[in-house]
């Protein structure tokens, strides 16, 4: 252990050496000024308004570099009335390249598109904010940013805003108006903190109106410009909005020998009781239009995460989902209406979330579920309450506290309950380069209360030339988050006696990497060499899982990269483990020791062009046998209106036990139709022999209002040994969005 700890205080010595600060660049100002008329957004700027408002330029590359101008730059104007806030964008090119868009679809992402983005920070913490988006084809999305824009993004976040484009062979234009009911700020603050991000995929250059250095993404708010109101903002209004559904639909369970027709009404309520404070209340919600998990092959003995998709957890999602590590969850929202993979009735919710002040976020869920008598689990009801507290200049102190009451019938079962409480801090410098966390969490559960806590501590430095970062986390044996969070490392399998051991464990996870950029090179843009240790012990310090992985990676200048690298490991087994998790004893692990070894290879093409793909094989040692992996992925997009993929993972794999080499396969096209910037069609289909099952998930999306949809979602299952149905459903499902304009007392501001 003294090993350990030694390296510990030699890294953290190493680590506060190299973290001196650059300065930052300058920061830009953009002085707003008021309309004196109405604006029609229609990507022209013939408005008076614009010719009356400051124009900016003088774009700065992100990438390939971040020390010289843009090559094709970007004219930027803004201006705001009583209800909303304007933007105008002018943006340059080169007439004889092809525009590169994606896809008409919201929430398009920002790979492979001609783009320009708009980055808004209210509350001048550096740490939340929103990011608007818009593609030379006129497609939106919408985002909110959490962690200071450096990860977290939401891009599920849905809100209405408007846009119009205009294109021609040297450039694009874009017109947006924001509504301030749809942005969330406190009125009394002047100063905004803001940046424009260009994206000229056809060029293959990234530009920003404030500079980011090329070491961090280019939407992080640590390197924002200013928006001077030069007096108060705006005040937003009430944001009121009511959104009914209704659906109706049949379901053939052949397995559970169910079938019937299915008829639902609900909605939700959006209300905001400050302009930085919103309410959130959902009736019988209903998710049946939401995205279908993507599977994924797993020989790692644990479970799996999955992202949320349901929109009512979206919003502010990162105050409450963000506490702990990933691996170490207090609050984990799939755990609420789902269980062993099955839906149970939620009957309703509410949320209370925003900016109290410029310090202090607070964030207050309350779920309450049906039960289901076919699961055999009762109602249940979820309390959450998180709150953050600014501290430093971009950093932030968090509590939590997590609660699961289940009740026996309508009275309240004194037994049945799961409680988390903790405390996080999240560091980031001024600059950037240098970010931590540390959390404390303790569970309370019926029975003993020793060991039932878990803490964690990170540290990650980054520049242009190195990336470093030290982590520890550990987990007491009697810590519990099983019906909160995610936890899946302190729940062993023992597949022989078909149950769960829980075990206390450790984590040390070290990492460092080197950055070069070689000088007048047309095709490399960077080299990357890294070591990576991820260390796992028992509560005692005794090794269980140990991964050592050099790595080599080529960052190509057309965006492709290309990766090389080895992993010697340990495992440790304390029972008989099943890893294809099919319990076949064929396919069982011995208790013991096992030292098991790979390598492996993997190349992504350029996602800019039309056809792109990537490719991966791993082989070597798997515990006491062979593991060969094989993943391939082809994607082909017909601009802007469709997107054709088919991706595989091949694995063959062979132990002791087994007769004959085990081969697990999980492929299926995806088809993505957007023929308008209103309708959207999806085919998914995943044949998964780990898990038997063939998946085939349709959807039809027509957006017939802003936020209003009708969606036609079809379900099949079957069982891939005999292609035999298990079940399929259909689905009709009818939301609108409505928001009537309810006006706030409102304050003249700003220049006339």
């Amino acid at each position: 252990m003294k090993l350990f700890f030694s390296a510990a205080i030699l890294f953290f010595t190493l680590l506060c050496t190299v973290t001196a600060q650059h300065a930052r660049p300058e920061q830009r100002t953009y002085s707003i000024t008021r309309a004196g008329e109405k604006i029609l957004i229609d990507g022209l700027e013939t408005e008076s308004a614009w010719h009356n408002a400051v124009s900016q330029s003088g774009f700065r590359q992100h990438f390939p570099s971040d020390t010289m101008d843009a090559r094709y730059q970007t004219f930027v104007k803004m201006c705001y009335d009583d209800q909303a806030l304007y933007v105008y964008a002018r943006c340059l090119r080169d007439s004889t390249r092809k525009y590169v868009v994606a896809t008409l679809r919201r929430d398009f992402g920002t790979d492979a598109n001609d783009y320009f983005a708009l980055v808004i920070e209210p509350y001048q913490d550096y740490t939340n904010g929103f990011r608007f988006m818009v593609n030379a084809f006129g497609a939106q999305e919408e985002s909110l940013l959490a962690s200071g824009g450096n990860y977290n993004d939401e891009p599920r976040w849905d809100c209405k805003w408007q846009v119009a484009v205009k294109r021609s062979p040297s450039e694009w234009t874009a017109e947006i108006r924001i509504p301030f009911t749809s942005l969330r700020y406190h009125p009394k603050n002047t100063r905004w903190r803001i940046n424009f991000i260009r994206s000229d995929a056809a060029s293959n250059e990234r530009s920003v109106w404030n500079p980011v250095p090329l070491a961090f993404r280019v939407f992080s708010l640590a390197y924002t410009g200013t928006l001077d109101w030069q007096a108060h903002s705006p005040r937003p209004g009430v944001n009121f909005s009511v959104i009914p559904y209704a659906l109706g639909g049949y379901t053939a369970d052949k397995q559970q020998h169910k079938y019937g027709w299915k008829w639902n009404v609900g909605g939700d309520l959006k209300f905001s009781i400050t302009p930085t404070l919103n309410l959130d209340v959902t009736i019988n919600p209903d998710f049946s239009q939401v995205d279908v998990d993507r599977q994924v092959t797993n020989l790692t003995r644990f479970d799996l995460y999955f992202p949320e998709q349901r929109l009512f957890f979206i919003e502010n999602s990162d105050l409450f989902a963000r506490f702990g590590f990933s691996k170490i969850r207090p609050f984990f929202s799939r755990r609420i209406g789902l269980y062993r993979g099955r839906q149970v009735p939620i009957l309703a919710g509410v949320r209370l979330s925003g900016k109290l002040d410029d310090n202090w976020r607070i964030g207050i869920m309350s779920v309450q579920t049906a039960g289901s008598k076919a699961l055999q689990k009762g109602p249940e009801n979820y309390i959450t309450l998180a709150i953050q507290r600014k501290v430093f200049k971009r950093s932030a102190l968090g509590f939590i506290f997590v609660n699961r009451q289940g009740f026996a019938g309508p009275k309240i079962d004194s037994y049945n309950y799961n409680r988390i409480a903790g405390i996080d801090l999240d560091y980031a410098n001024k600059d950037n380069t240098l970010t931590g966390k540390f959390f404390f969490h303790h569970s309370f559960q019926p029975g003993t209360l020793q060991d039932a806590f878990a803490h964690a501590s990170y540290l990650g430095f980054t520049n242009l030339r190195w990336s470093a970062m030290w982590n520890h986390e550990y987990v007491g044996k009697n810590y519990n988050a099983d019906s909160l969070g995610f936890v899946p490392r302190q729940n062993i399998y023992d597949a022989l006696k078909k149950e769960n051991r829980k075990m206390a464990y450790w984590r040390l996870e070290p990492s460092l990497s080197h950055y070069w950029y070689p000088k007048r090179n047309r095709h490399i843009f960077r080299y990357t060499a890294g070591l990576y240790w991820n260390y796992y012990a028992d509560g005692r310090f005794a090794a269980t899982d140990v991964n050592y992985n050099p790595f080599f990676d080529i960052t190509f200048r057309d965006n492709s990269i290309f990766s090389v690298g080895y992993n010697e490991n340990f495992t440790r087994l304390f029972y008989f483990t099943d890893v294809l998790g099919r319990d076949e004893s064929n396919s069982f692990l011995n208790p013991g020791r096992y030292h098991y070894r790979n390598a492996y290879v993997s190349y992504t093409s350029n996602p800019r062009k039309v056809v792109y793909g990537e490719a991966s094989f791993q082989g070597g040692t798997f515990f006491n046998g062979d593991l060969y992996t094989v993943t391939t992925g082809l994607n082909y997009r017909a601009q802007p209106w469709g997107i054709f993929s088919l991706t595989a993972s091949y694995d063959r794999l062979r132990l002791p036990g087994m007769s004959q080499a085990q081969t697990l396969l999980l492929a299926g096209p995806r088809i993505e139709i957007n023929p308008t910037r209103s309708v959207f069609f999806t085919l998914f289909t995943q044949y998964n022999t780990q898990a038997r099952n063939l998946n085939v998930y349709t959807r039809l999306q027509w957006r017939y209002a802003p936020l209003s949809d009708l969606f036609l979602v079809y379900t099949d299952n079957y069982d891939t040994s005999g292609f035999l149905n298990k079940n399929r459903g259909i689905v009709l499902k009818l939301v609108y969005w409505f928001q009537p304009r309810i006006p706030g007392k409102r304050r003249q501001s700003g220049t006339t």
